[in-house]
């Protein structure tokens, strides 16, 4: 998508007044100073779908070498800073409001790089000139997020169904690399859902990855089949394969940025495990 795109005002409504004062002038102290960012989350997507719903947070797609520069900034502002977890995310507080300064995702696949920054298209997000989060990448971050209590192939679906003659289909699968079983998973379902609109995915990507998955049922098994990747999918609902049943991380091989401190740290946060 062009960056000569302007997308439609963003949420206005949808957030408290003094929340909404709060984040229009983190945007704007950031665009101030210069400060590469993105807006994703619930904003960006209104943007790109026109689905509008209230949000609890802005989030905020930052480079990792930035965020000491952007704590610096949020905290001229008397706001309190947190790097919550670091392999992926910080937090700016003002009182119970926040922010999330995303410079990664939760299973460590998809650090935000200076490709993010490219060909970005702007909106006027409560009134501030921002740039917004390529769908492409979006798209890969929401791909992953398969929790038990939060599930994002609805809004993976709203994209497509909103955007398919826009999205850059060659950098999608790109992006995907090694993971185009995932994003053959959520095509296919976008097909379930759309059945009219099946059409709208190129047949050359559906032709291409099916091709690949056909090619991978005839290999034979891998030499270790004691991998699991299903942790980078949920961070809780595939522990008993890691813990009770010795399947390798996923989160633990080269696919992922992540270590074992990165795991415990994530791992120890799941609410459940904090009530044990």
């Amino acid at each position: 998508m062009s960056a000569a795109v302007a997308l439609a005002p963003s949420l206005e409504e949808e957030v408290e007044p003094g929340t909404a004062a709060f984040y229009r002038q983190a945007l704007r102290t950031l665009a101030d100073a210069g400060v590469p960012f993105l807006v994703g989350g619930a904003f960006a997507h209104a943007c790109f779908t026109g689905i509008r719903r209230s949000t609890k947070d802005l989030d905020l797609f930052i480079k990792r070498e930035d965020y000491d520069r952007v704590a610096e900034l949020m905290q001229g502002q008397g706001w309190r800073t947190e790097m919550t977890y670091p392999h992926w995310l910080a937090k700016v507080y003002a009182g119970e409001d926040f922010i999330d300064l995303i410079f990664n995702s939760g299973n460590g696949l998809t650090p935000v790089s200076d490709a993010w920054f490219r060909n970005n298209a702007r909106a006027q997000v409560l009134g501030v000139p921002v740039s917004i989060a390529n769908i492409e990448d979006g798209l890969l971050s929401k791909a992953f997020i398969m929790e038990r209590e939060r599930y994002d192939g609805a809004d993976i679906a709203h994209l497509l169904q909103a955007n398919a003659e826009q999205i850059d289909w060659h950098g999608l699968v790109d992006r995907f690399g090694p993971h185009w079983r995932v994003l053959l998973a959520h095509l296919t379902l976008f097909g379930y859902v759309y059945p009219g609109e099946r059409h709208r995915v190129p047949h050359w990507v559906m032709e291409k990855l099916v091709s690949r998955l056909a090619a991978e049922t005839r290999q034979p098994p891998p030499a270790d089949p004691h991998l699991c990747a299903g942790t980078l999918l949920s961070r809780e609902q595939y522990l008993h394969d890691v813990e009770r049943l010795g399947y390798v991380d996923g989160r633990l091989t080269h696919a992922s940025t992540m270590t074992p401190e990165d795991v415990d740290h994530w791992t120890g946060a799941i609410p459940a495990r904090q009530q044990q």
